[in-house]
């Protein structure tokens, strides 16, 4: 009887550990950009704690890539996916998960019908702080220059932004609106498009600020901006993320003045709580869950950490 007993109990025990045990992918082609890698690292931190197995899948930048991932786990079985890629690009791949009942969920990714839920950062706001930063900065008058990424909703939106921002200001002009190759993380590129704009527009003043639309590309435009000995005429640069590097450089006190710090962490911890509540059977409302930000610049960069 008491064999029986123990049998039973731990037969009870293992549905009840198998039943916790999920299996989740993350899928994206960004896993090269500093806060994607920060995200997926909080997530499987969090879905560690919670005794999941998490598969992560970088197609290093092909988006296209993507649908051929997702319909690959959807074959291995998972139990959830997540993304962080434009959901509208991966489309095919999102419909192959939802013929298979398998929930798919956005990590800074876009807000989708064929997605549970999408956590991530107010890009509205924080280009609206960064942008706003910049015309404070030149007085409402100047040459800007612009770094942006249309083909990822999280980032399109801080340049839709932007761009109504400084176009309420009749003073000031759009120099160049570049889209860097991401492939390598961003700064290389960009930094040879800044160097190209600076050639082009070699007299001191020309350039009165850079506003790109994360760190990466601000970073490339300062690198190119200091080879070029013009880090005294004053060009303000702004970024998003507040990355370890950029945190350095606004610490530095030089051309690299303010960025935004997205909680990553919290991006990562809060989809791996929405996931499990979702495959608990709770019903998720929010088609956009947003995390809380903050502008970092000289006056505050100090309570920041590089990581």
């Amino acid at each position: 009887m008491k064999r029986l007993f123990r049998l039973s109990f731990s037969l009870a025990l293992f549905i009840l550990c198998t039943a916790f045990a999920q299996t989740v992918a993350v899928v994206t082609p960004y896993l090269a950009q500093p806060g994607t890698q920060f995200m997926v690292e909080a997530f499987e931190a969090a879905a560690k704690a919670k005794g999941w197995t998490v598969n992560v899948i970088d197609t290093a930048g092909d988006v296209a890539a993507v649908i051929s991932r997702i319909e690959d786990v959807v074959t291995q079985g998972v139990d959830a996916i997540v993304i962080n890629v434009d959901p509208a690009q991966v489309a095919a791949g999102l419909a192959s998960a939802a013929d298979a009942n398998i929930p798919v969920f956005g990590m800074d990714a876009g807000t989708d019908a064929m997605l549970v839920t999408n956590v991530t950062s107010n890009g509205y706001a924080m280009a609206t702080e960064t942008s706003s930063y910049v015309v404070d900065r030149i007085g409402g008058a100047g040459r800007v220059v612009m770094f942006v990424f249309d083909a990822y909703p999280p980032v399109q939106k801080r340049g839709v932004v932007a761009d109504a921002i400084f176009g309420n200001y009749p003073d000031i002009e759009i120099v160049d609106r570049i889209t860097p190759d991401v492939s390598d993380g961003g700064i290389a590129d960009s930094r040879a498009k800044m160097e190209a704009v600076l050639a082009a527009n070699p007299d001191a003043g020309s350039i009165s600020a850079v506003w790109a639309a994360w760190d990466q590309p601000a970073l490339g435009a300062l690198q190119a901006i200091e080879d070029a000995g013009r880090g005294a005429e004053g060009i303000v640069i702004v970024g998003i993320d507040a990355n370890p590097q950029a945190l350095d450089a606004i610490r530095a006190g030089g051309n690299f003045e303010a960025s935004v710090s997205q909680d990553f962490n919290g991006i990562g911890s809060t989809t791996a709580d929405l996931v499990e509540r979702y495959l608990g059977g709770e019903t998720i409302t929010q088609a956009t869950v947003y995390v809380p930000t903050t502008l970092v610049t000289g006056a505050n960069v100090g309570d920041f950490v590089s990581q």
